[in-house]
């Protein structure tokens, strides 16, 4: 067999073919490549932003708003000390980017003071982000940020 220019072109194409289909396979098939949505139902999530929009407007005009402090115990969150912290309800969700088993939510019942603790085993190092959504007296307040704990 005689090699040519055209029979050059020919492998030429078929090496190039052969490494986008390897590279399109191994991107479907591993595990290390898979991306999910921040929430299930995303669309309807986007949908009730609006809400979202306004409780952080609620927020912005609070004469004092929602602060964190990493201690030894873990993450402590500041409530405003103008509020009665026996009346303030909500939630309080930490998403973790990297690895959605990690995220977890919790419930603002009764706090006994301004303060509620996220214990230190419960968060891993690196990057989370908060979410605290909250009522204090019919009004609804919310504070997001991005964390390194």
């Amino acid at each position: 067999m005689k090699f040519n220019w055209g029979t050059g072109v020919v492998l030429a194409f078929i090496g190039f073919i052969t490494f986008i289909m390897y590279f399109v396979i191994s991107m479907f098939s591993s595990e290390n490549f898979k991306n999910d949505l921040v929430t299930e139902d995303y669309y309807g999530a986007e949908l009730l932003y609006q809400n979202d929009i306004n409780k952080i407007k609620n927020s912005e005009e609070l004469t004092e708003n929602v602060s964190y402090l990493q201690t030894s115990a873990g993450l402590k969150i500041v409530f405003p000390k103008e509020f009665d912290s026996k009346k303030i309800t909500g939630k309080v969700f930490l998403y973790r980017p990297s690895n959605k088993q990690l995220d977890f939510e919790t419930s603002i019942v009764s706090l006994s003071d301004s303060n509620l603790l996220i214990p230190d085993k419960r968060l891993v190092d690196g990057r989370w982000n908060i979410k605290i959504d909250w009522q204090y007296k019919g009004n609804s307040y919310l504070f997001k940020e991005s964390i390194i704990y």
